[in-house]
């Protein structure tokens, strides 16, 4: 049996008094695609942010490739590589598509030496904002933002 890439056991978050997370349970190995589904207010948003480290778990764990990353600081998460590609699309819209991508790998810490694979990568996954490199990020169809982000 292999470790999960994600392992979340008995996650508990709140947004001050009220509990929004109550003893959630999850593992996605790596290669796998998963899907949340519910009902708003369910918590999917929630327990996103929560891997995310904002808000902070109240209990329980989130192990990422076997590491406690429970209360690892926001932006040692997204050094790890995690992120989130929020519903409100959060890019720069007045940068060009390449600005946003920088920003993002800049973010990141990613060495320079692999930068150019990483967005090699990018770009193999949504070969259209290779063709909108120069184009404002605000001007792209819905979409195509959500790739961005």
């Amino acid at each position: 049996m292999t470790t999960p890439l994600l392992a979340i056991k008995n996650l508990r978050a709140a947004y001050g008094k009220i509990e929004a997370l109550k003893g959630v349970d999850l593992a996605i190995d790596s290669g796998e695609i998963v899907a949340l589904i519910g009902a708003n207010g369910a918590g999917k948003s929630t327990l996103m942010m929560t891997i995310f480290g904002r808000p902070r778990a109240s209990a329980g764990q989130i192990l990422y490739d076997g590491n406690d990353i429970t209360a690892v600081p926001t932006h040692q998460i997204a050094r790890l590589k995690i992120a989130q590609s929020p519903e409100g699309r959060r890019i720069f819209p007045r940068m060009s598509v390449a600005e946003n991508l920088q920003m993002g790998a800049d973010a990141t810490e990613t060495p320079e030496a692999e930068r150019e694979g990483s967005l090699e990568r990018v770009f193999t996954l949504f070969p259209r904002l290779k063709e909108r490199m120069a184009q404002r990020g605000g001007t792209l169809s819905g979409g195509e933002q959500q790739m961005l982000a």
